[in-house]
């Protein structure tokens, strides 16, 4: 069966974890659940960015004498997507740990993590 070839399962696997990241962010008033749910869009996102670069029966880009040379094009993948992944990951691991530091500071000075709580830059 087609769809359930690793590339859809993982793209699915994507798309809930998205969606649990959204549903996170937007239905909790804790500040720490809600970094929680950015990190899971976050996550989400790059499964769907690899699963979308996937293509079935290719190999890493290492050319070597197992490669035709001929035909390198249809036996190699792309390695720019899993680059950019890497990348991703790296500055999405530095913004959660930015909004960890901001929430500890908000914490101290406020002694709460209820954004309800927080009515000072609200009209």
């Amino acid at each position: 069966m087609k769809f359930l070839s690793p590339e859809y399962i993982s793209m699915a696997a994507g798309f809930l974890v998205i969606l649990i990241g959204i549903w996170g962010i937007l239905a909790n008033k804790n500040l720490i659940r809600m970094i929680i749910g950015f990190s899971l869009f976050d996550t989400g996102i790059h499964i769907v960015m690899v699963a979308i670069s996937y293509l079935k029966d290719r190999t890493a880009p290492i050319i070597d004498e197992t490669i035709n040379t001929q035909e390198i094009a249809k036996q190699i993948t792309d390695p720019v997507p899993q680059a950019l992944v890497l990348t991703a990951i790296v500055i999405g691991l530095g913004v959660t740990a930015l909004m960890l530091v901001y929430a500890m500071k908000l914490h101290k000075e406020k002694k709460s993590l209820d954004i309800t709580k927080f009515n000072d830059l609200k009209w």
